[in-house]
């Protein structure tokens, strides 16, 4: 389980999930573009859904739980890319199209 930090935000994923996450996000902010991320809420903090509005003006921190970075799936990759560009955003969601669900989140003052 690793954890994406933006802002005052961390949001905790799985780390093959972080991993692509991770190349999206840094795709759009080499080209200074900001987004919105969503993704559904851990049910240690209720079953709803989360949405974040990240911009390449403050740091984004990924801290990986494991040491091996996981293959990149092509397909997926491009699933998500395709995502950030769309009008609702980044909606964080499993190679077969399924929305993901955060591991934990936290909000950092």
């Amino acid at each position: 389980m690793g954890t994406m930090s933006h802002g005052n935000v961390a949001v905790e994923f799985e780390d093959r999930i972080l991993s692509h996450l991770q190349i999206v996000i840094v795709q759009r902010f080499r080209r200074s573009e900001p987004l919105v991320i969503s993704w559904l809420d851990s049910l240690a903090v209720g079953d709803g859904r989360s949405s974040m509005w990240m911009t390449p003006a403050l740091p984004v921190y990924f801290k990986f739980a494991g040491s091996r970075v996981p293959e990149i799936d092509r397909k997926w990759l491009q699933q998500l890319i395709d995502s950030a560009e769309s009008s609702p955003g980044l909606i964080v969601t499993s190679p077969t199209g399924e929305l993901v669900r955060a591991l934990g989140s936290v909000q950092v003052r």
